[in-house]
């Protein structure tokens, strides 16, 4: 099979694209047609013909196992199964023309979990040799079937081993992408069985999410910005498939938020949070049927996001958040807001409103309550609504004291309530930025989805000092 390079706007990826060249040989990646399609997690198939009606009886009662890998075999052999089950087959050449000398280079570059080959000992000198895949599976460790008691103790094996498909953003943050990937393996593999996907300019998070989902995959992991993470999460909301977080983004929100370590190693931290293994289940939202698992901003958020461009953040990385909020706050202009919440609409004039299902500390205009918690079943609304420009400068000095104490504000222009269910209108629109990313403007409805997302992460605190409240209070009140 021929492997085609895909092709990427270099100039979309501001000068950071890794040599994918160096992914394809060191990391195994198929790329078919600009397609990515897998790599590792792979099952070799071989039979003698004699055996080749024993191969498709194994293949047929091991199906929705076979399903959860990418399978490969010798040209024969991949034709009769591909004309006995519905899966793709990989081919590689006849073993006449030496395709088991493929799946041996394959096994030693380490892409291939498992071959199983049945053996004819009767098979005629021009069928496939053993000698050379025996020894390529004996030198690196990798279970070899011969016949069909060794083929049903490898699924035996392989059914209850974990399949963990990453979704590789090889364009987040400032890092070395091909390092963080080999490190991520290094950590994982020991441990489970990964199947890694890259994102690119033309396969989002979303499409490979939802294949790893069809192959049933035992947990998915996101690796990149909140973005990336906001578009795995999206597949997962309502299934009980936990989401693995290994932060490579700027801000990396949703990842500190459930107490993921970020600093100092982020990406060996995050391995062991999957390894620990806890499940935690933690609230998602809808907003206008977009999936939110951050927060909403309205105003003074989604200006400062826009004015952080990918130009100003691979340059500063998260100061560019900060330089972008000093220059927003010396022109952010109050707009008319009218909020409803459970039947009831209030009108402010806001300079900022946010929306939070979850939002670490440096997230401040999200802090009215003290803390955004992301288990509690309700969404965290903050209205800031400064009458002057000394009042705008207090407010965000209390939000940051908010933020940092987690304690409730105690600013007369600062709102905070508590509900399941927002809807927000302005006048003239306002711009909004849904986890990170610019969705358009005003008016949004917003809902929480209790428990509707299941992640991999560090038991959860509890905030003695939050308050909790769903009134709309008049301003000044």
């Amino acid at each position: 099979m021929s492997t085609v390079r895909y092709k990427i706007e270099q100039q979309a990826l501001a000068g950071r694209l890794v040599s994918i060249d160096k992914f394809e040989h060191n990391l195994g990646e198929v790329i078919l047609d600009g397609r990515i399609l897998t790599m590792a997690a792979t099952i070799a198939l071989i039979a003698h013909d004699g055996k080749k009606d024993a191969m498709v009886n194994f293949a047929k009662k091991h199906r929705p196992l076979l399903n959860r890998y990418r399978l490969i075999a010798t040209q024969t052999t991949a034709e009769r199964l591909q004309l006995e089950i519905d899966q793709p087959i990989e081919q590689m050449l006849s073993g006449t023309m030496g395709g088991d000398f493929q799946i041996a280079a394959k096994v030693i570059e380490g892409e291939i979990s498992a071959v199983i080959f049945l053996v004819d000992l009767l098979a005629t000198p021009s069928e496939p040799g053993l000698q050379a895949l025996q020894r390529a599976c004996i030198l690196h460790d990798v279970p070899l079937a011969l016949n069909l008691s060794t083929a049903e103790a490898i699924a035996d094996s392989l059914r209850l081993a974990r399949i963990a498909h990453l979704i590789f953003n090889p364009v987040s943050g400032q890092g070395n992408a091909e390092e963080d990937l080999k490190i991520i393996k290094q950590q994982l593999e020991p441990a489970m069985t990964l199947r890694v996907h890259f994102t690119t300019l033309e396969i989002g998070p979303e499409q490979l999410t939802q294949k790893a989902m069809e192959a049933r995959a035992d947990l998915i992991i996101a690796s990149g910005g909140d973005g990336t993470v906001s578009a795995v999460a999206d597949a997962l909301i309502g299934t009980d498939v936990p989401l693995g977080i290994i932060p490579r983004g700027t801000a990396n929100a949703f990842a500190v938020a459930l107490g993921i370590p970020s600093r100092l190693t982020p990406i060996r931290s995050a391995c062991q949070v999957i390894l620990n293994g806890n499940t935690r289940k933690v609230d998602a939202a809808r907003c206008n049927g977009l999936p939110m698992i951050l927060l909403a901003g309205i105003g003074f958020e989604a200006e400062m996001v826009e004015k952080a461009d990918r130009e100003a953040k691979n340059r500063w990385g998260a100061l560019a958040y900060i330089m972008a909020g000093f220059q927003q706050f010396n022109e952010q202009e109050l707009f008319e807001t009218e909020i409803e919440v459970e039947g009831v609409v209030k009108k402010f004039h806001a300079a900022a409103v946010t929306i939070a299902n979850a939002a670490p500390p440096s997230s401040v205009m999200a802090q009215g309550a003290g803390e955004a918690i992301a288990h509690d079943g309700l969404l965290d609304v903050t209205i800031v609504a400064p009458k002057t420009d000394l009042q705008a400068i207090s407010a965000l000095a209390n939000l940051v004291g908010a933020a940092l104490l987690k304690t409730p504000t105690n600013r007369e222009e600062i709102i905070s309530l508590q509900t399941k269910r927002v809807k927000v209108m302005t006048n003239p629109p306002q711009k909004v930025v849904l986890d990170g990313e610019n969705i358009g403007t005003t008016p949004v409805e917003i809902e929480c989805v209790p428990g509707g997302l299941t992640t991999i992460a560090p038991p959860a605190k509890n905030n003695p000092n939050r308050e909790t409240g769903n009134e709309l209070p008049e301003l000044g009140k």
